[in-house]
């Protein structure tokens, strides 16, 4: 089986790790545009409070000196548990959103090794393949089998037909050879569930 290092590290003749990297991944504009839409809500509802304020009208919903003030005056005559939580939950956020737009989405696609070519194929594509050879690694009918391949990790469930034991290495053996055959980039993590009731057999 190849060497799962090898096979992150290796270069892509084909020459088109750009347009690789553009079907594999999604961008995080949609997520940027949010973020720019609530700025830009906030900025005019300050502005319209400002502006009430400037023509003698009452506010619409704060007035902005006194809550300029109620600001200017914390902590005092407020819970300093409650505000902290408050500040760590603010900070939490924005950290998560930074690391959010930083880091590219993910498309649930995965690049194979195709010499020359590039090649992409969808998780599902990808689960079909393990699922086939979980089958016929357990023995067992399609509905038994069920693959789900997330960012890091493949999981194989199967169900074994009653009276018919089935070896969870023999299954993670075969799945294992399969995916050393595909060498898909990112490499997940392969694990193997067996459940301990079986189905009654056709």
């Amino acid at each position: 089986m190849a060497d799962h290092g090898t096979l992150e590290k290796r270069e892509a003749p084909h020459g088109l790790d750009r347009a690789v990297q553009r079907e594999v991944t999604s961008s995080r504009a949609y997520l940027v545009g949010l973020v720019a839409l609530a700025v830009a809500a906030l900025c005019a509802y300050l502005l319209l409070e400002t502006t009430l304020q400037a023509l003698g009208q009452h506010e619409w919903l704060v007035n902005p000196e006194a809550a300029a003030r109620a600001v200017a005056a914390l902590p005092n005559g407020t819970n300093r548990a409650l505000l902290g939580l408050f500040g760590a939950v603010v900070a939490m956020a924005g950290l998560a959103l930074v690391i959010l737009a930083a880091r590219p989405g993910r498309r649930g696609r995965r690049e194979l090794p195709g010499g020359r070519i590039a090649v992409v194929v969808d998780d599902e594509v990808l689960a079909s393949a393990l699922a086939r050879r979980a089958r016929a690694a357990a023995v067992v009918r399609p509905e038994q089998v069920s693959v789900v391949v997330s960012a890091g990790e493949a999981v194989v469930n199967v169900r074994p037909t009653s009276g018919i034991p089935v070896r969870a290495e023999d299954v993670l053996a075969a799945t294992e050879d399969e995916l050393g055959r595909l060498g898909p980039r990112p490499y997940p993590q392969l694990r193997v569930r067996v459940e301990g009731s079986g189905v009654v057999g056709a």
